[in-house]
């Protein structure tokens, strides 16, 4: 598991906005290393951490960030994109999902806007912050919020 650039990216974003962090409920889809997410519950939000419920190994990952930032009270949740499951339709409603570089298999996108989707379809308050890398020739690294 490594920490990407647009991980980075997202937390510096997030630390920015830190005094609108506490008490939100925020949930952090494709986790991994969780940056973001654990950043987010530092600063006071209701975090859940999520990544593919068909890798254990990466959910695995979620719950050691969690264990080494002493934040072990923190949900960790196995979501598939495009898959309508019982611990998706259990998530409480969010204020803002966290996306960082979960769009670079392009083959993925419709299954992950499918679950983004249904999730804003749940609450139509929640944000999408997000994070992606192009990755062309040159690489680029940008953010943007919905």
């Amino acid at each position: 598991m490594y920490v990407w650039p647009c991980a980075v990216v997202l937390a510096q974003y997030l630390w920015f906005h830190r005094r609108s962090l506490p008490g939100k409920a925020i949930l952090e889809i494709g986790a991994g290393v969780s940056l973001p997410g654990i950043l987010a519950a530092k600063c006071g939000a209701e975090v859940i951490l999520s990544d593919s419920s068909e890798l254990p190994h990466c959910l695995e990952v979620c719950r050691q960030s969690c264990q080494m930032n002493n934040l072990p009270q923190l949900q960790v949740v196995g979501l598939t994109w495009g898959h309508v499951s019982w611990d998706l339709l259990a998530l409480p409603p969010q204020d803002i999902i966290l996306a960082s570089d979960v769009f670079f298999e392009p083959e993925d996108f419709e299954d992950i806007l499918t679950t983004i989707y249904f999730l804003m379809h749940k609450n139509p308050k929640v944000q999408l912050w997000s994070t992606y890398q192009v990755r062309r020739q040159v690489w680029k690294t940008l953010t943007f919020c919905m």
